[in-house]
């Protein structure tokens, strides 16, 4: 069989990106393939925060409208807290003249709503459960192999499979990758006080805590802690766990209830060589994977969906999707807000894990200095948010 685009992948950046290609053949090979939801009324341990531009997005691919309104959370403040007691920087929706930061929704819901879309649409083949084998690449497309011996032909394929991408090995693109050396605790609580649309997020001297707001009185929390630690709360009783994380937080929203069982993440900052190469392009997990203290891993791999599926839209007749020159538009397109992106996660992690005491003071000042200055801040939510 043969088609203009094959993405491998099936979780939420090659879901989107196989939706934004309507229009486009497109074969989409994915190891399972996601049953309609049952209506359950659990919490998803995994919790993205959306940007308003990719919430746009979203809805441009009749996704967003398709997930239920009340599981779906806007956040109008966030408050981000040094490692000294006075030290904090507010963001604030209405300061900035929108009406909302972030959208806080669940992975599972998310998923559901693309796979809806993708059920129905013309010219997707959908491959599922599909194991790859093989990627060959010629002078004119590729050839997947799959495990079930069944070959797919494409002018260009699209690794969108995750941190462990087979199309990027396959492809031969190098990649940078190191351990944090943390593991990113993720669980759901009900909260004693209400968290009126507020993110919360605690700088310790290395770990980083967040709550993210969920519909009615829940909060979703990410603990990014060093591996020991993590290992330790995991293993903890749910109301043993719920007072260590009301603790650390210091009690800012009362008392917590256990909803969602704790997972543990181990952490790593990963990066490609190149995004794209002859009839090949990257996306997402594949190409980048940061730090979750900034909440912008899901972001970015959207806007990489986003912005390769404009440029296969808008090539010129004569040029197939897989054109090198074609695809190096699209790495130049995303190569700056990658790399801005990058340095800011890599270097606060830095700066906050530092246990020098100069830095400990120029950390604390600056958030200090920076929530004094409406201008910085209302830059920093501009970019945050498209």
């Amino acid at each position: 069989m043969n088609f203009e685009v094959l993405v491998v992948g099936g979780g939420l950046i090659g879901a989107a990106l196989a939706r934004a290609l309507r229009g486009t053949s497109v074969a989409l090979v994915a190891q399972e393939r996601r049953a309609p939801a049952a209506g359950s009324t659990d919490f998803d341990s995994r919790i993205y925060a959306i940007s308003p531009g990719n919430a746009q997005f979203l809805s441009g691919l009749g996704v967003w409208q398709r997930m239920p309104r009340e599981r779906v959370t806007p956040v109008h403040v966030m408050r981000v807290h040094g490692d000294a007691g006075d030290s904090m920087i507010e963001f604030d929706a209405y300061s900035a003249g929108v009406s909302e930061l972030a959208w806080i929704v669940e992975d599972g819901l998310l998923q559901d709503a693309l796979w809806q879309e993708l059920e129905m649409q013309p010219r997707l083949a959908i491959f599922a459960p599909a194991e790859c084998a093989r990627l060959e690449v010629g002078a004119r497309g590729t050839l997947l192999t799959l495990g079930s011996g069944e070959t797919i032909e494409a002018q260009l394929a699209v690794g969108a499979d995750g941190a462990r991408s087979f199309v990027r090995a396959q492809a031969g693109i190098a990649v940078d990758e190191h351990p944090y050396g943390q593991t990113a605790v993720v669980a759901n609580f009900a909260c004693e006080r209400p968290h009126r649309n507020v993110a919360f997020q605690w700088f310790q001297g290395g770990p980083v805590l967040a709550f993210l707001p969920l519909s009615g009185e829940h909060v979703s929390m990410v603990w990014s802690t060093g591996d020991d630690h993590a290992a330790r709360l995991l293993a903890l009783e749910p109301e043993a766990l719920a007072r260590e994380v009301a603790l650390a937080s210091g009690d800012t929203l009362g008392a917590l209830s256990l909803v969602t069982a704790p997972r543990g993440f181990p952490l790593r900052r990963l990066g490609a060589a190149r995004m794209v190469a002859p009839h090949v392009a990257l996306a997402g997990d594949a190409a980048h994977v940061l730090h979750p203290l900034a909440g912008q891993g899901a972001n970015l791999g959207f806007q990489d969906a986003r912005e390769l599926a404009s440029v296969i839209a808008a090539r010129e007749p004569f040029r197939g999707p897989g054109d090198l020159r074609l695809l190096r538009r699209y790495e130049r397109a995303r190569a700056e807000a990658i790399l801005a992106m990058r340095g800011t996660v890599h270097g606060l992690f830095r700066l906050f894990g530092s246990r020098a005491p100069i830095a400990a003071k120029a950390r604390n000042a600056g958030l200090k200095f920076a929530d004094r200055m409406p201008v910085v801040k209302n830059l920093m939510m501009r970019h945050a948010m498209t």
